[in-house]
């Protein structure tokens, strides 16, 4: 019997030690020459091996670490050019594609090279395209999109030199990088009204994007919208009218759906210029046919707008500060809007989502080869990385995320709130979220402010949309401020988190 006793005794302190056990996480060792200034990315996971790039000054390096974080090796990526424009990857689950251009004289060069396990360069450098330019500039003038699957790729690049006919180039690959097909197809363009959002590439090979036109060349009302698609087999892209109603758009973010073969298309609306946000609209669009197939202006309730910005806040102006951060199919055919509170406040003003959408704002850079896209933000914020030429003694708000879900006639299905109160001076690198998806629930990790501390926050949400907030990682070793907004999932459920452990930039990898 006492024996029977002291089993079930140790098979009890066994599992409630399991259920209570909380994730588990390990540094890499800060180095020297990396500090917060450093450009990383966090490739992705190879086998048993995570790769993390790095850029300092003029060196581009790969390192790779054990599942303890423990630093291997570091690969200096020889092939990377000195001026380099930019450099981008996809990564697949035994190789690294990378993509990068860069200019010799008055060539621009868009070169692919790939690595497999330990890093190892397994191709030459070879260059897909050339752009020939009249003036030395770091601007972009190639774009990578990918599909969902990642085995279909696109190399495109716009030409905007006459501003009432774009001409976009493109070249179709399929994972392997071999080349599928090429095209050269005109956009007809009213000169400075009319703007592109994101491109998205679907599965099969079609190539997605939305135009908006506003009111006038001072304006920031979306009036018009038109959809986009360039289909593999045809020389230009068609082109059809979504036909907005009376709704003013704010910045509009696109989804394609390839299980169903859609576009999802999602934009905050007000009923006057420069108005405050009333409303979601929302579209769903047939991509074989090219047609709407339903739309809906969906009006805030008041009981929205209490779960949004809490009881205190002024209800009309409760979505002012919301901007869409991304949109993600579900599985019954639906989908999911994410947006988040973002703002900031300096010295000198205070500014609105308008002040965003003016001239100069950091999501507008047309070019004399390339017209990017006003929301593509690299972190999906609505200014760059370390701010965007900001004022001395500016702060960076990060508050509530809201989670707006529909069935697949439009039809809200559920809503939720992140609730959360952020901000940071100078910078917005600890401000935000990261979302780690273990399949039955998709958690948001983010900073709280604890007696003169961040301490790492775990909020999720399942499919029915029930929200469990997990205790706060107080088991973490002292003197890390983490980053989640640049967090990466790297496996089913393992996560990549930047940090700053005494100025110096390392990582921390979270096993859920």
């Amino acid at each position: 019997m006492k024996i029977r006793l002291v089993l079930f005794s140790l098979l009890l302190l066994a599992f409630s030690g399991s259920f209570g056990q909380t994730p588990g996480v390990v540094y890499t060792e800060p180095e020297k020459e990396d500090t917060r200034r450093t450009n990383f990315e966090i490739l992705g996971k190879l086998g048993q091996e995570i790769f993390i790039y790095k850029n300092n000054r003029s060196d581009h390096t790969v390192g790779v670490y054990d599942n303890e974080m423990k630093l291997k090796k570091t690969v200096t990526l020889d092939f990377v050019p000195e001026k380099l424009i930019s450099l981008d990857y996809i990564t697949y689950p035994d190789r690294i594609v990378f993509f990068y251009q860069y200019q010799k004289k008055r060539v621009v060069y868009c070169d692919q090279v790939t690595i497999g396990a330990g890093a190892k360069i397994d191709s030459t450098p070879l260059t897909l395209d050339t752009t020939e330019v009249n003036y030395s500039s770091n601007n972009k003038i190639y774009t990578i999109v990918n599909s969902d699957d990642k085995q279909k790729i696109m190399l495109f690049k716009v030409n905007s030199s006459d501003p009432r006919r774009f001409v976009v180039s493109s070249f179709l690959y399929n994972s392997q990088v071999e080349l599928l097909g090429r095209s050269r197809a005109e956009v007809q363009m009213d000169e400075k009204n009319e703007f592109f959002t994101d491109f998205q590439l679907s599965n099969a090979g079609e190539l997605v994007v939305a135009k908006f036109q506003k009111a006038g060349s001072n304006s920031e009302a979306i009036t018009g919208v038109n959809m986009l698609i360039k289909y593999p087999d045809s020389l230009n892209f068609s082109e059809r009218k979504v036909n907005i109603g009376k709704q003013i758009l704010d910045n509009i973010v696109l989804k394609v759906d390839n299980n169903n073969n859609k576009v999802f298309l999602a934009s905050f609306f007000s009923r006057q210029k420069r108005g405050n946000m009333e409303g979601l609209y929302v579209v769903t669009w047939d991509k074989t046919m090219n047609e709407k197939i339903l739309d809906t202006a969906i009006l805030f309730t008041d009981e929205v707008r209490v779960l949004a910005k809490g009881n205190d806040a002024n209800k009309k102006t409760a979505f002012n500060d919301f901007f869409i951060k991304s949109i993600y199919i579900r599985k019954n055919g639906g989908y999911a809007v994410v947006s988040e509170a973002l703002y900031t406040t300096s010295r000198y003003n205070n500014f609105s989502r308008w002040d965003y959408m003016g001239y100069g704002n950091p999501w507008m850079s047309p070019m004399s080869y390339n017209y990017w896209s006003p929301y593509s933000s690299p972190w999906s914020m609505p200014w760059s990385r370390y701010g965007w030429n900001s004022p001395a003694q500016t702060r960076y708000f990060a508050d509530n995320v809201l989670v707006l879900t529909f069935d697949k006639d439009n039809k809200l299905d559920w809503s939720n709130v992140i609730t959360k109160s952020q901000f940071d001076d100078e910078s917005d690198n600890l401000i935000s979220y990261g979302n780690m998806n273990t399949g039955t629930e998709v958690h948001f990790l983010f900073n709280t402010f604890e007696r003169r501390t961040f301490v790492l926050t775990d909020q999720s949400l399942d499919a029915t949309g029930k929200l469990t907030r997990y205790p706060t990682y107080k088991n973490l070793d002292k003197g890390y401020d983490f980053m989640p907004r640049f967090a990466k999932q790297v496996s089913a459920r393992q996560l990549i988190i930047p940090c700053l452990y005494r100025n110096y930039l390392c990582f921390a990898k979270v096993d859920f």
